[in-house]
């Protein structure tokens, strides 16, 4: 193995295990980093467009730690034995959580950029409008009952509820690409697609994969 890429893996391997000692509250600080510089542009901004500017920022955010929390599963099956995925795994519920924290925040930026409830009824049968709606409501029980006294009461239910968060990701999806008249195609795309090679590859693993014959 060459020098290069026995670096390169040391690196990875520190940077999982600096990040799996990281309590919950270094990582609530991380997260919220970004909004603070967001919440701190809009607010004091003299630009009358900077709620407008606001709303990718946020949105973009919250696919991001959407996607991160769906791929700790499919991610932890091809890298077998690495702490990454399990750190991720072990704390994929906060960054659910924070997903849902900058969903909230767009929706709000948005209602305050529209204005008044007349212009917001207005749009909302529009494609790129109704799909984040949408997605936003269902992000609403996912992150309600994302605490683990929800998780004890709700038994198996829970991870059934929690699979709702396939339809919020293709939602989210489809409401990145379509804005500004499919504009947002590309970016969207560049975010979503290696959750969905990686969904694929789970899916292939349990369900389409030849599996060796068993011993009668």
């Amino acid at each position: 193995m060459n020098q290069p890429r026995i670096r390169s893996i040391a690196t990875l391997k520190w940077i999982t295990d600096m990040l799996s000692r990281l309590s919950p509250y270094w990582l609530w600080i991380l997260f919220a980093l970004p909004a603070l510089g967001i919440l701190n542009d809009a607010l004091t901004s003299t630009d009358p467009k900077a709620l407008k500017h606001a709303l990718h920022p946020t949105g973009e955010f919250a696919a991001r730690f959407m996607i991160i929390a769906m791929i700790a599963t499919p991610l932890g099956m091809i890298l077998k034995g690495w702490r990454g995925p399990r750190w991720l795994k072990k704390n994929r519920r906060y960054f659910g959580v924070a997903a849902f924290g900058y969903a909230a925040l767009h929706l709000l930026f948005y209602m305050m950029h529209e204005g008044t409830l007349s212009k917001i009824l207005a749009e909302v049968t529009h494609f790129d409008i109704w799909t984040g709606w949408l997605a936003f409501l269902i992000f609403l029980p996912l992150a309600a009952t994302s605490f683990d006294g929800a998780v004890k009461a709700m038994g198996p239910g829970w991870k059934s509820l929690q699979r709702w968060v396939y339809g919020a990701a293709v939602l989210t999806l489809l409401h990145w690409a379509a804005k500004d008249g499919w504009e947002g195609i590309a970016p969207a795309l560049v975010h979503f697609t290696p959750l969905a090679i990686l969904e694929g590859y789970r899916v292939w693993y349990w369900y389409l994969r030849p599996h060796p014959a068993r011993a009668t």
